[in-house]
């Protein structure tokens, strides 16, 4: 194994020095991509602001119906039409969204056990690369676990999902998984992201994090940010805005709009934040005037 024993603790990680191998392609590190991967990114990150906004509603694949996520038929809807990409299983996905929306899918492709099991950790890829191609998803997810239970099975169905993506040219999401002990310092973050995107991800979604613009000026890929539990409207508008000033290339905010009062309306001052430079302050009094129109 490595000799860790006298390493360097990095500290150069230049964050504002843009990344240097784009070429004239949008998206972070895909420059030299076939035309089939760009043109799923190109799906997911919008071309012109080169961010994202997903909507997650993949809770019930293990919690069941969310509070919010109770009619997907219902919800997704009112949603689509201001997210550039959908984050859900395919159950959920062929029952309650229409293919008229014709939006990007990050199609969660990991599963492993429910809330009624405490131990999270231990999932694998469930969904075949046919079903993947069928459902013509833009990206697959596989969540992993990095220094924790579950380590080794997580990263090696997440190069499953890399080894067949690149076959087909679509898109993996190495999805940064934090249990309940594991820290949350920009040194885990700097690892885990940097691991993912060293076994061959186009995407990481992660969570944000004191001296974040160093984790995304590490890893060579563009990084989403989770939106996490919910949080005050306010604050989630600074999440957003914080992630995107930090080098993040869109959010994947699910609790946080769905549970809001308000969905439609945050889930459009999110898109202001993301694709039009909105500060989290402008963010918010626009969500406030859609509110009291």
């Amino acid at each position: 194994m490595a000799d860790l024993i006298g390493n360097k603790v990095a500290k150069n990680f230049a964050e504002n020095v843009e990344f240097s191998n784009n070429g004239n392609f949008h998206v972070k590190g895909a420059a030299n991509y076939d035309w089939g991967m760009k043109d799923r990114l190109s799906r997911i990150f919008n071309p012109k602001s080169g961010k994202t906004v997903m909507l997650a509603f993949d809770h019930g694949y293990f919690m069941g119906p969310t509070s919010g996520l109770e009619r997907l038929d219902i919800l997704i809807p009112r949603l689509a039409d201001y997210a550039d990409c959908l984050m859900g299983t395919r159950g959920a996905i062929r029952s309650s969204v229409p293919p008229t929306y014709n939006k990007a899918i990050a199609l969660r492709a990991s599963s492993g056990s429910s809330v009624l099991q405490d131990d999270l950790s231990h999932e694998s890829m469930v969904v075949g690369i046919e079903d993947v191609i069928k459902m013509n998803a833009s990206a697959i997810a596989i969540q992993t676990f990095i220094g924790a239970d579950g380590q080794k099975e997580t990263i090696e169905e997440l190069n499953k999902a890399v080894n067949f993506g690149s076959r087909y040219s679509i898109p993996t999401m190495g999805v940064v998984a934090v249990g309940k002990e594991m820290e949350r310092t920009n040194q885990f973050f700097l690892l885990a992201t940097r691991m993912l995107a060293e076994f061959g991800v186009q995407i990481v979604k992660t969570y944000y994090c004191d001296d974040f613009e160093k984790v995304a000026a590490a890893c060579p890929v563009p990084l989403v940010v989770a939106g996490g539990k919910k949080i005050p409207e306010k604050d989630a508008l600074t999440l957003a805005y914080n992630s995107i000033q930090g080098g993040a290339a869109g959010v994947d905010m699910g609790r946080n709009i769905f549970q809001s009062e308000f969905p439609e309306e945050m889930i459009q001052a999110v898109g202001k934040v993301v694709h039009e430079g909105y500060t989290d302050k402008e963010g918010y009094e626009f969500y406030l005037d859609l509110v009291n129109r």
